[in-house]
């Protein structure tokens, strides 16, 4: 699930990484570059390490790549590195980015600032080897199942979709689940700042019988066609493909197969059972029960208030969002809704801090950015939406997870929803619990705060994946 904080204010991503050839000049006269620096960029809340490296050529040219590791991206190309004097300048074409610095004798540091849409501080210092990121969790190769690469095609929206599909070396057909990613271009493991959910539970529910089929998003790894054209909608019609390829799979039971949504795909998973017969069982992991509205009003308060805003700007940011909204629902016409945005979004720039100012590069630059975001289809549909009514129509067993903590999808107003569409639409066979401590990713967490994910060695809650895992083969033990 998106988080819409501050003044609509998205996490930085470093996305849509591409190989492309790349070179470089500099003038070396000054401090000497080559090695392995290392740094960490702060906004939202959150903390995104970098890594930069730089060599040198037999030719006596300067190369580098630098990598995220927190958003799992490595060996990013830099196309130019540039010396002059204590001066370094890095350009990244593929992401749209820039490093300016100035090299500090005195602190043997590299001061400088990160560019990419916003510019951040950003601090490198030498360091001997890359940090470790430790995901004690992250199942490592030999698997005692079958790992498998495959594609299947959409052919009502032209998408040619790839994934991992996991299984028991013996036993078949197998029962299968097939995960649902949150919002945002993700690919088939959920990679979030450096957790690999998906491939936790795959591992999990495959060690227990289970066949687990988890796929890139649009636009993501194997997956072709563009993730900001799509809504819930349109992304429910993959998972619909998805479930027609694994029953024309002899190795898996076409009679128990089930979805797994996480966030936007505990949305997306009832609107498929809803439509399909062939889905045996769904399991929402923070999945909603109000109106994407509803949800963006508590989050917005919950997580601002978490990362230190004041009551002030809690109660400015929702007023933001109110009017914002209501030109969004009262207005079909793109050009009448960008004309009633553009004073909206004026009154907000003034409200933010100086130091997001400058670090969005001027009001023109933020603006632009907040007026995509809000007119894209996904948020569009995603802002009006009631899962209430598909809920009501899920006949298949149900099983609906929120942890305690979580500040984006709080579970006891959606839980509560939730059960109760599922009761008014005759579904009895059906379970919400609130599992105490986790956050939105379902880690153990101190006060769910965003900022908490990627310090957080805990992956998925075994909590959890127990309760998953015991609940579904409760289901197919009964259907087979």
């Amino acid at each position: 699930m998106k988080t819409i904080a501050l003044l609509l204010i998205p996490l930085l991503v470093l996305g849509g990484l591409s190989l492309d050839s790349w070179a470089s000049t500099q003038d070396t006269h000054g401090f000497d570059p080559i090695g392995l620096w290392v740094g960490s960029l702060s906004f939202g809340g959150t903390d995104l390490r970098i890594v930069v490296r730089i060599v040198k050529t037999q030719d006596g040219i300067l190369n580098a790549t630098m990598d995220s590791p927190d958003q799992g991206a490595k060996d990013i190309p830099v196309d130019s590195v540039t010396i002059d004097g204590n001066k370094l300048i890095l350009e990244l074409r593929s992401i749209h980015g820039s490093y300016a610095g100035t090299f500090n004798p005195g602190t043997r540091e590299i001061e400088g600032t990160w560019t990419q849409g916003i510019s951040l501080p950003l601090k490198l210092k030498r360091a001997d080897k890359v940090p470790e990121i430790v995901r004690p969790q992250e199942p490592k190769r030999p698997f005692p199942y079958l790992e498998e690469e495959v594609s299947y095609e959409n052919e009502n929206a032209g998408i040619e979709l790839a994934g991992t599909l996991t299984e028991p070396k013996s036993g078949g057909p197998f029962p299968a689940a097939l995960l649902i990613t949150g919002s945002g271009a993700q690919d088939r493991d959920e990679m979030i700042l450096g957790h690999k959910p998906f491939m936790v539970i795959a591992d999990y529910l495959t060690r227990r019988g289970l066949a687990v089929l988890r796929v890139d998003d649009r636009g993501v790894g194997g997956t072709t066609g563009l993730a900001s054209a799509a809504t819930s909608e349109d992304l429910a019609g993959d998972v619909l493909t998805g479930i027609l390829y694994l029953k024309s799979r002899s190795d898996i039971d076409g009679r128990r197969i089930g979805l797994i949504g996480h966030s936007e795909g505990g949305i997306i998973a009832p609107m498929v059972a809803a439509r399909s017969s062939d889905v045996a069982f769904i399991v929402l992991l923070a999945g909603t029960g109000v109106t994407g509205e509803e949800i963006l009003y508590e989050q917005g308060e919950l997580i601002t208030r978490a990362e230190g805003a004041t009551e002030d700007v809690i109660a400015k940011n929702r007023e933001f969002q109110k009017k914002s909204f209501a030109v969004l629902k009262e207005n079909a016409d793109p050009k009448v809704i960008e004309e009633r945005l553009k004073p909206l979004l004026a009154e907000a720039y003034q409200e933010l801090p100086e130091e997001l100012r400058k670090a969005y590069g001027g009001e023109e630059a933020w603006a632009k950015g907040q007026m995509e975001f809000l007119t894209s289809p996904w948020f569009k549909f995603f802002l009006t939406y009631d899962p209430k009514p598909v809920l009501n129509k899920v006949a298949c067993p149900v099983l609906a997870l929120g942890g305690s903590k979580d500040l984006q999808v709080p579970a006891g107003r959606n839980l509560k929803a939730i059960g109760e569409a599922l009761q008014a639409g005759g579904n009895t066979n059906f379970k919400t619990i609130e599992l105490s401590g986790l956050n939105h990713l379902f880690q153990a967490s101190q006060t769910g705060a965003v900022s908490e994910y990627s310090r957080n060695e805990e992956t998925f809650s075994p909590l959890a994946l127990e309760t998953i895992g015991e609940w579904i083969l409760s289901v197919v033990g009964q259907k087979k």
